[in-house]
């Protein structure tokens, strides 16, 4: 089965996310594929806002050398590409109005991409406020959606999907002090078709499993499993759950 065969699924997925800026060398990478290799979530996503080409390469090649988890590129740029990987999120920031993250970006790298044996997933990423300030919002120059205006995150995706857009990523920001909020998970699942992909602020067990029943596909889980070894193995459960 492929990854977009597995992102297009009614299974319910986890993905574990990946900065290489933080992460890209054996001594900080292989201790945590090994915790990765334990929850054997249903994807890696790698990436992030600010991670030079040197950096997306060298991590790509140890999680590779080390797991056979599906590895999704999350791109910050169009220089964060690279063909070992299986798969990459092609984000339009559709919540912002900077041409450059709209289409600049996408321009500079369709061409090589296009060359490349990696599953492209057109993606609307739309970036909702966390209560912390993003390395997103900044680098891009965008402002976030407000976690009250429901109805502008709706209507955001509604336009993704008939832009023929095959995903919806809201995303709340790495570290986020706020998840994307229940309701607005619920009135954006309930208008779109495509997969909705929940990112940012998800700390706890409980948080995964609420995003799942207010309508997520797919639920991004950051560093935290790193942090405590008690998540760890709860989300190891949890996943072997959603598997079974």
């Amino acid at each position: 089965m492929g990854v977009t065969d597995i992102f297009n699924s009614k299974q319910k997925k986890i993905a574990i996310l990946i900065d290489p800026e933080k992460s890209h060398t054996d001594e900080v990478l292989l201790p945590l594929i090994e915790k990765i290799n334990i929850v054997q979530p249903h994807f890696i996503f790698v990436g992030g806002s600010t991670v030079s080409e040197f950096e997306l390469n060298a991590c790509i090649q140890i999680i590779k050398a080390n797991t056979d988890i599906p590895v999704i590129i999350f791109p910050g740029s169009h220089m964060q590409i690279h063909h070992d990987a299986d798969g990459i999120l092609f984000l339009s920031l559709i919540s912002g109005r900077n041409p450059d993250y709209l289409i600049g970006h996408q321009i500079e790298s369709a061409h090589v991409l296009k060359k490349m044996p990696l599953e492209v997933i057109p993606t609307g990423y739309i970036l909702i406020d966390g209560e912390k300030n993003s390395s997103v919002a900044y680098v891009s120059q965008t402002s976030p959606i407000p976690n009250d205006q429901v109805s502008i995150a709706v209507h955001t995706a509604i336009a993704g999907e008939m832009l023929g857009l095959k995903a919806i990523f809201m995303d709340a920001g790495s570290g986020a002090n706020k998840a994307v909020p229940s309701n607005m998970i619920k009135e954006v699942r309930n208008q779109i078709d495509v997969p909705l992909i929940i990112g940012g602020g998800l700390k706890r067990i409980e948080d995964i499993d609420s995003a799942f029943n207010c309508g997520a596909d797919i639920v991004v889980i950051g560093n935290k499993i790193e942090e405590d070894v008690d998540f760890l193995l709860d989300l190891k459960f949890f996943v072997s759950k959603q598997k079974s």
